[in-house]
């Protein structure tokens, strides 16, 4: 009995480690998914990615909705090139990403977001503008 007992905790605490890696791949295709999104111009697959009651926050964007986003935000993905990510650090149900972006005019930005996650979707996302550009349609040089 005693050795039952042991063997069901050992599997459960190797069964949530394990959850929390397949978690941590899973958070980590989901940012890169997004970032792709807006690369393709596939509206349907960027809203595929995030949850109900969703909120983004920027220097210019205080807490908006899916719809507000939609409209003030996502006309930046026609002016987006590409995204190479360059730090990426998740912790349980949130994660932090720096990135360079390219227009397609050849200018760079520069910005780093922090995502909270919900059953494996994006449910805020907060970008912090790095200096130049700081977003597509921005036309300050």
């Amino acid at each position: 009995m005693k050795n039952s007992i042991l063997l069901a905790l050992s599997l459960l605490l190797l069964n949530s480690g394990c959850t929390r890696r397949c978690n941590r791949s899973a958070d980590q295709q989901l940012i890169k998914a997004y970032y792709a999104a807006y690369e393709k111009k596939d509206w349907n697959g960027l809203n595929s990615l995030l949850a109900a009651g969703f909120k983004f926050t920027s220097p210019n964007d205080d807490h908006i909705d899916l719809k507000t986003y939609k409209e003030r935000c996502w006309p930046n993905a026609y002016n987006i090139k590409r995204f190479e990510i360059d730090k990426l650090m998740i912790d349980g149900d949130q994660a932090f990403v720096t990135y360079n972006g390219w227009t397609n005019d050849g200018r760079v930005f520069r910005n780093t977001e922090y995502f909270k996650f919900t059953a494996g979707k994006i449910k805020e996302n907060v970008c912090f503008f790095g200096p130049g550009v700081s977003y597509p349609n921005n036309k300050k040089k």
